[in-house]
């Protein structure tokens, strides 16, 4: 019990950590911070976000601004994806690489423009478990006499409002009009009458908007969003709706040993338009002799759930191994991500896997498990 309290006591803790304690929240340990794993219930919470609207504290991730005339030209040879197709207010999902292709963190990069003297500004949202990893890694490939770096994690807040109507709650305290905001669109707002920072992006597979601001105005915003009724959620209804949406999770579906193309992240890799990054030589080899194994969506029968670590069998042989499960909440039916040979990674696959000492069946199936019909285009 004592070495409890104290791992708990070394955990960091969010400006709404307290909120949480008020609401009776269940936390957990997640990336060196102390985290709701769930408020009301994984499923209500989940079905809110579905349905209606849900908000997450996501203070925890790592927050990173840059500024510097050649800005975009810095970062493009980090990451397989053209940046210098953002226009300003543009954002991009992307990867860090290391030299072996393999994915370093999964990030998005917030193009704000060019002002008047040629100097190019930009905001980076990293996992909150490789913050430092990734600030080591930025600033160890950037040139810092051409790029100014500011690490403003421990002094923004972060909160996402997700769900078909988180508009209608979010809007009432926005003092712009969020409606023209396309998909992974953003710009500077005024959130309580404060300065804030507000992007249509989300790890949910719902529409909705992330919004970054000063620690007292998001418990001010928080608040006045639980009490116009939006629901607070947890981590584990955050993990279920990013599944359900095949999104990946760092370090378990994606990792410095996998490539984007292994983990059917093509559509960040852009060859054909690029000059060399970071990573590059193998992502060539790969996209020419192909990869090895690919990572794919599995349906299992019945309430048989695939588990992080289990074993994925074809022809009783070891095969692979699941990344990430779940009881999909929306679909009814059990889902997982795992990594299998390219072979067998063809939709409509038979394989099993091995729960608890005995195989069952599971097919292989389209990405992602659930699409929402709530969500805008850019």
């Amino acid at each position: 019990m004592a070495n409890q309290e104290e791992n708990a006591q070394s955990l960091a803790r969010t400006v709404l950590y307290q909120l949480g304690v008020e609401l009776k929240a269940r936390f957990t340990s997640f990336g060196g911070w102390e985290m709701p794993v769930q408020f009301s219930g994984i499923t209500r919470e989940h079905e809110a976000v579905r349905n209606t609207a849900g908000m997450f504290d996501i203070s925890h991730m790592g927050k990173f601004t840059f500024q510097g005339k050649n800005l975009i030209s810095q970062l493009q040879s980090l990451v397989p994806s053209d940046l210098s197709r953002l226009q300003p207010t543009q954002a991009q999902y992307t990867v860090l690489l290391n030299p072996q292709g393999g994915i370093i963190d999964d990030i998005i990069v917030y193009y704000q423009g060019e002002d008047t003297t040629g100097t190019q500004r930009a905001f980076i949202i990293v996992n909150a478990a490789t913050t430092d990893k990734d600030k080591a890694w930025l600033l160890a490939n950037l040139d810092q006499n051409e790029v100014q770096f500011q690490d403003l994690s421990p002094e923004k807040a972060l909160i996402a409002v997700q769900g078909p109507k988180a508009i209608k709650y979010l809007q009432p305290l926005v003092e712009q009009d969020l409606q023209p905001i396309k998909a992974f669109g953003h710009l500077q707002a005024t959130v309580l009458g404060k300065p804030a920072f507000i992007a249509r992006t989300g790890y949910t597979g719902e529409d909705g908007f992330e919004v970054m601001l000063d620690p007292d105005v998001a418990v001010e915003l928080w608040q006045s969003l639980y009490d116009a009724g939006v629901i607070p959620c947890g981590l584990g209804a955050r993990d279920t709706l990013r599944l359900e949406a095949a999104m990946a999770l760092y370090g378990q579906d994606i990792d410095d040993t996998t490539t984007p193309l292994e983990a059917g992240l093509n559509w960040l890799v852009h060859l054909d338009t690029k000059d060399d990054f970071i990573g590059r030589s193998v992502l060539e080899q790969q996209k020419t002799g192909g990869v090895q194994r690919r990572l794919v969506g599995l349906q299992t029968q019945g309430r048989n759930i695939a588990r992080h670590g289990y074993q994925i069998l074809s022809a009783g042989k070891v095969v692979g191994e699941v990344t990430s499960g779940t009881l999909s909440p929306t679909l009814g039916y059990p889902i997982a991500l795992a990594y299998v040979p390219t072979k067998l990674a063809t939709v409509g696959q038979q394989l099993e896997v091995e729960i608890r000492g005995k195989a069952y069946p599971a097919v292989v199936v389209k990405r992602p498990f659930y699409r929402s019909k709530n969500r805008v285009t850019n």
